[in-house]
């Protein structure tokens, strides 16, 4: 087809378009590739022929000069429905990666994510032994752990607010050669101070992994589809809290306590090159649905290496014309230009100061202390009670991790299973593959429906915990307590996190930090309270303290089941009222039509169909 022939049916199809947003403006009509060079088609990681996807999405910046950045046949036409109904245009797919690309991509951004639980695990068998090598007492050496945990916490408000504007591989990059950077670092300390200061730099790159985890989950995949995938993001949580500790029981009994932040290193270096090499940016401010070109810095260096042997291969065979395209695809003028935002850090604390993500976090937080409170005391309970090893501790560990992979198996279904059933219920039908429309969907029952019966079995747990090492019991009883402990506490806190994306899937990486925030810093708050209180009233009081407030915090969930969707409709209406003011001051002080939500960059002069749909795309935005 003819350069002419290409642009008159380019034109006839936004003319369609524009009849199609005129007759039904409420929804603007989707666009995709109608056709691609194969050459780019076949790579859709990252870098193929930018088809328009949803107009909801901010990362769409059709104008008129688009003709000069790129080949005509490269730019992104509508594709109108196959009856011929312009009213009916097919909508594009949410994510343009294939089953097994989302696999790969979702299980890499989990084992990125093991590195903050394992960093925090790995640590609890060398306890008495970094008291006796730093000669202090086991509560500054507790410490270590209160402050890490605070880190853990408070540094993703930062990384999270940046990974939502200026790219997940970036923000990886950032995390990991900080994190490597402190672990040699601890591993060479003589000092306590050098020690508790390490530790805190250790937490400040490992921390923000699982928060960038939850924000490529949401890149990539839909409310209706995430179940299926949870059995894939809790590997940290299953892995960690039982692989840690044996590990470090290992390393610490036999090569000393150094050897464990020397083997963080290594495991950790060969992370980043993998990821260097391999992992995608899937950022939707900057990639769209997995299709728009990003600026060269995103690209993996695995793509940089195809680019730069399919250059060579046009260049032997003097194709002109490819080596154009390729020249084109792989320069600075891609869809997106480099533009580094560091977002809003405190993001985070906006999003807690909102009544239905600020609840929900609250009792998460409450939840998880627990958890962290029955984590930091066994070390200790275990070597006095029953005179442990640091293998022998370590190994008590891993009747959780069975209970973590049973909750995998169960909750992942139990939560597709529920969703389709509301749905359902609703007469609202499911698209594989399309995010769903959850405006007024009773996504917060979905979910917590599934999560009640798996507190209500972490609330016994912990009643029973504390009396069953007050009365010395046999060990069999506290190793039947933390399988109940994986799959109870863990189970509901994978609830509790996909809840959390669904809500706020356009700042999944801010979401996810603010749970972070209130997660470790109530754990921390357990975990300095934890030793004394045992000390002060014994095990089973102690314990029976967290218990109640599980049961006192529980009417949250149910207030947060009742009002969900009032709570989040008017938390959409704030959202628009505020980007239509933004809108309305950019437009006055640079006469365009439209601006970018999440990058604040003013849109140029739009053509007729990307003009019908910026209102469209800021509201759904907001949504």
């Amino acid at each position: 087809m003819s350069s002419s022939e290409f642009e008159a049916e380019h034109q006839t199809v936004l003319s369609t378009s524009d009849v199609a947003s005129e007759k039904n403006p409420a929804e603007p009509t989707t666009a995709t590739a109608a056709s691609a060079p194969k050459d780019v088609a076949d790579q859709c990681q990252g870098y193929t022929s930018a088809s328009l996807a949803s107009p909801a999405e901010p990362w769409q910046d059709i104008n008129s000069s688009q003709a000069d950045q790129e080949p005509l046949s490269e730019q992104p036409v509508t594709s109108p429905s196959p009856d011929g109904d312009p009213s009916q245009a097919v909508e594009a797919p949410y994510s343009c990666f294939t089953l097994w690309e989302k696999r790969f991509i979702v299980t890499g951004a989990s084992l990125a994510a093991f590195f903050s639980p394992l960093t925090a695990q790995i640590y609890f068998p060398a306890l008495t032994v970094l008291s006796e090598a730093f000669h202090v007492s086991e509560s500054k050496i507790n410490l270590t752990v209160t402050t890490y945990m605070i880190f853990q916490g408070v540094t993703p408000m930062f990384i999270g607010g940046f990974a939502d504007t200026g790219g997940r591989r970036p923000a990886y990059v950032i995390c990991f050669v900080i994190y490597i950077g402190a672990n040699i670092g601890v591993a060479l300390c003589q000092t306590y101070g050098s020690l508790l200061g390490l530790r805190c730099l250790q937490s400040a790159g490992s921390a923000s992994t699982v928060a960038l985890c939850q924000a490529v989950l949401a890149d990539t995949i839909t409310s209706g589809e995430r179940g299926q995938y949870i059995g894939i993001t809790i590997l940290p949580i299953v892995l960690a809290p039982s692989l840690g500790p044996v590990l470090g029981g290992i390393l610490s009994q036999y090569l000393g306590w150094r050897s464990i932040f020397w083997f963080l290193t290594i495991i950790a270096s060969v992370t980043l090159i993998l990821m260097l090499f391999f992992f995608p940016e899937t950022c939707r401010q900057l990639v769209g649905d997995g299709s728009v070109r990003p600026h060269p810095i995103y690209k993996t260096l695995w793509q940089v290496i195809k680019d730069s042997r399919r250059k060579r291969k046009a260049k032997e065979a003097n194709d002109s014309e490819q080596l154009h395209r390729i020249t084109t695809s792989t320069s600075r003028k891609s869809v997106h230009k480099l533009s580094v935002n560091f977002g809003n850090p405190f993001d985070s604390v906006t999003i807690l100061l909102e009544p239905l993500l600020g609840l929900l976090l609250l009792y998460s937080g409450i939840v998880f202390a627990g958890f962290y409170a029955i984590s930091t005391a066994m070390s200790e309970q275990l070597k006095e009670l029953y005179d442990f090893s640091e293998i022998e501790i370590g190994l008590m560990y891993l009747p959780m991790a069975g209970g973590s992979i049973v909750a995998a198996l169960v909750v992942g279904k139990s939560i597709n299973w529920n969703y389709q059933r509301h749905a359902k219920r609703l007469g609202m039908s499911l698209t594989r593959g399309r995010q769903d429309d959850l405006s007024n969907f009773p996504i917060e029952r979905a979910r917590l429906e599934v999560g009640l019966p798996l507190l209500a079995l972490s609330t016994c747990v912990v009643f029973a915990w504390g009396w069953a090492l007050q009365y010395k019991s046999s060990i069999a009883v506290p190793a039947v307590l933390m399988f109940l402990v994986g799959l109870g506490m863990v189970g509901f806190s994978n609830t509790s996190s996909v809840l959390i994306v669904d809500i706020y899937p356009g700042k999944a990486g801010a979401a996810t930090a603010a749970n972070n925030l209130t997660r470790c810093l109530i754990g921390a708050a357990a975990t300095a309270v934890i030793t004394p209180l045992i000390k002060g009233v014994g095990s089973g009081w102690a314990f029976t303290v967290f218990g109640f407030l599980y049961l006192l915090g529980a009417p949250l969930l149910f207030l947060i089941m009742k009002n969900g969707i009032k709570w989040r409709r008017q938390l959409t209406e704030k959202q628009m009222r505020k980007q239509a003011r933004i809108e309305e001051k950019m437009s006055e002080d640079h006469g365009v039509a439209g601006i970018s939500q999440d990058q604040g960059q003013p849109l140029q002069k739009v053509d007729s169909l990307a003009a019908d749909q910026v209102p469209d795309a800021l509201a759904e935005k907001g949504a």
